[in-house]
C-alpha cells in the first residue's frame, strides 16, 4: 500500500489571540421534524459498521441468546451456514440505529415494527449499511404530532439485502422545514418479494448441544410459557445504545430526558431494541434454542418504557404451527412474545390473566385498562427443527 509523508505544520497556540465572536455561534441539529418527511424520499444513513466476531459474541452473551447458531461456529457449519451466524436481533438493532440520525432522532415515540423480513444471514466480518424510504406522512390538525411510516433496508458489503422492515414513528411539527444533513434521493434497494435465503438443508446435525424440549413437536397451539429468568437492566444500556449506533439522546442524556414532559420524561429510557433483545434472549432457552432461522415479525410494539434498575421478564404464547420449506425437516412456529417489568410471569398471569395477550392499543375500545407492567408485545415466526430425521 502506497503512503504519503505529510509534515506537521508548526505547533502554535492561536486561541488566546483570537476573540470569540458569539454572533457566529451555531447549534447543529440532527433528526427530522414532521415537515421534513416527504413521501417517496430516500435517506442514505451515515457510517455503516463492520461486525467483528468479538462484537457479535458480546451481543449474544449480553442479551442471553442460547441458540448455538450464534455461539458455536462448528454447530453453525454443521447446519450448512458458512460461519457462526450474527444474531438477527443484533442485525435489526444496528439497521434501526444507523437510521436514527435521519429518521427518528427528533421523534416523540417509536410506535411499532411491521413486516420484518430477515432475507439473508449475516456473518462476522460483514459490513452493514442502511437506507430508509418514507412510505407515508400523516399530518394532524392544531399542530399535533403526526405519524410517519418508513421502510428500512440493511445491505451487506456485497449489496445483498439482509433485512427489510417497516416502522411507524410519532413526530412533532415545527411549523417549517429544518435543514437535514442527510444525502437524499438515493436508489432504494427494496426487496421485490419477501424471501429468505437459507443454506441447503443437511441430513444430520448435532443433537446434543440443545435442550430436548424445544423442537417443533414440543409446541402446541395455545401453549403459554412463563420463562423462568428475569434480567435487571443496569446503566450498561448507555454503552450498548451507542455500541449499536443509536444516537437518540433520550437513551443516554439525562438532562435531555428530565427536561421532557409526559410518560417519557425522567431517567433516560432504555432503547427499545435492547429491551426486545433481552426479552428474546430470556425466552430463547424455552422457544428458539433449536431454531434454524428467524422468519421475522408480523408487528410489535413497545407499550411502556423501561429504565435502568427495572427487571424484565418474558412470556411466550404459541399461536400457530405449519410445515417448513420443502426439504427442511423443520416447521414454522408463530409465537406471541410478551415483555413485563418488575413482576414475575406467575404473578403477572395470576393478576392480569388473558388480558396480558390483548394488544394494548385495543384495550380502550374493549373497555379494558392498559397494563403498566407490560412493556412489549410482538408476533414472530421461527423455523424450528423437528426431533428426528425421517
Amino acid at each position: 500500500m502506497m503512503t504519503t509523508k505529510i509534515p506537521y505544520p508548526p505547533f502554535k497556540e492561536l486561541a488566546p489571540f483570537q476573540p470569540a465572536n458569539l454572533a457566529r455561534v451555531k447549534y447543529p441539529q440532527y433528526g427530522r421534524v414532521l415537515e421534513d418527511f416527504n413521501e417517496g424520499e430516500v435517506f442514505c444513513h451515515p457510517r455503516g459498521i463492520t461486525i467483528t466476531r468479538t462484537f457479535a459474541f458480546d451481543f449474544v452473551t449480553t442479551f442471553m441468546e442460547t441458540n448455538p447458531l450464534y455461539l458455536n461456529r462448528d454447530y453453525a457449519l454443521a447446519h450448512g451456514f458458512k460461519d457462526q451466524v450474527v444474531s438477527p436481533r443484533m442485525v435489526m438493532n444496528m439497521a434501526l440505529s444507523l437510521g436514527v440520525q435521519n429518521d427518528s432522532e427528533k421523534a416523540i415515540a417509536n410506535l411499532g415494527y411491521y413486516n420484518v423480513c430477515f432475507a439473508k444471514s449475516v456473518y462476522p466480518g460483514d459490513t452493514l449499511r442502511a437506507f430508509t424510504k418514507v412510505l407515508k406522512r400523516e399530518m394532524k390538525e392544531g399542530g399535533k404530532p403526526g405519524i410517519v411510516t418508513i421502510r428500512t433496508v440493511a445491505i451487506n458489503q456485497e449489496k445483498d439485502i439482509v433485512l427489510q422492515y417497516d416502522r411507524k414513528i410519532m413526530v412533532a411539527p415545527a411549523g417549517k422545514q429544518s435543514a437535514p444533513t442527510t444525502i437524499q434521493n438515493q436508489p432504494f434497494p427494496e426487496l421485490k418479494e419477501l424471501i429468505m435465503q437459507l443454506p441447503e438443508p443437511k441430513s444430520s446435525y448435532p443433537t446434543d448441544l440443545t435442550g430436548m424440549n424445544t423442537y417443533f413437536e414440543n409446541f402446541d397451539v395455545g401453549d403459554i410459557l412463563g420463562h423462568a429468568n428475569g434480567r435487571t437492566i443496569t446503566d450498561e444500556h448507555f454503552e450498548w445504545t451507542y455500541k449499536v449506533m443509536n444516537t437518540h439522546p433520550l437513551h443516554y442524556d439525562r438532562l435531555y430526558s428530565t427536561a421532557r414532559t409526559g410518560a417519557m420524561s425522567g431517567e433516560p429510557i432504555v432503547y427499545g431494541g435492547l429491551v426486545f433483545a433481552w426479552l428474546w434472549g430470556l425466552a430463547s432457552r424455552d422457544t428458539t434454542e433449536n431454531g434454524i432461522a428467524d422468519f421475522g415479525y408480523t408487528e410489535g410494539y413497545h407499550t411502556q418504557p423501561a429504565v435502568s434498575g427495572d427487571t424484565i421478564y418474558a412470556i411466550s404464547r404459541v399461536l400457530a404451527k405449519s410445515d417448513g420449506p420443502s426439504g427442511y425437516h423443520a416447521g414454522l412456529v408463530t409465537f406471541q412474545l410478551i415483555g413485563i417489568k418488575n413482576i414475575r410471569p406467575p404473578e403477572a398471569l395470576e393478576k392480569y390473566g388473558a388480558d396480558l395477550f390483548v394488544k394494548e392499543n385495543d384495550k380502550k375500545k374493549l373497555g379494558k385498562e392498559k397494563i403498566t407492567e407490560k412493556i412489549f408485545e410482538i408476533e414472530r415466526r421461527v423455523l424450528i427443527k423437528k426431533k428426528s430425521f425421517p
